[in-house]
């Protein structure tokens, strides 16, 4: 309290007693703390009066847009929400059933994709393993 040790407050407090006598000293105390009251009080409402025209003027706003710049991550992908008017709610239900289903399609088409792709390089790899396992026949000679 304003820089104030024990040794300090300790001669204040003396001082304070002789100088104003035992008798006056609780009713000082007692006036400064309502002096410090008020003010606390005072500071209290000042404050309040500031965070409420900070609201009405927007600040608040300003302040999230700048939080959410800090992170770019997070800022980015609550713009590409915002954008595409994606919000919690039913409009997003919607979508995430059409992007499954899309999902579920993309993932046979794949998966057919990559059978027909291992039967082809089965067929591949037997055609070649036929070739090499029969003997090559000697060319035939031409008769002259």
């Amino acid at each position: 309290m304003f820089g104030l040790g024990w040794s300090e407050m300790l001669v204040v407090g003396i001082v304070a007693l002789i100088v104003i006598g035992p008798k006056d000293l609780p009713g000082l105390f007692r006036t400064m703390g309502q002096y410090t009251g008020k003010a606390r009080m005072m500071a209290r409402e000042f404050s309040n009066a500031m965070n409420q025209a900070a609201d009405q003027a927007g600040i608040k706003e300003v302040s999230k847009t700048l939080n959410a710049a800090a992170n770019p991550k997070k800022f980015g992908a609550d713009k590409i929400k915002e954008a595409t008017g994606m919000t919690k709610g039913p409009a997003t239900t919607e979508l995430s059933e059409e992007r499954q289903a899309a999902k579920e399609k993309m993932s046979k088409a794949m998966g057919d994709a990559a059978i027909a792709r291992k039967a082809r390089e089965a067929e591949e790899a037997a055609a070649k393993a036929a070739e090499a396992a029969t003997p090559e026949s000697p060319a035939p000679e031409a008769k002259s």
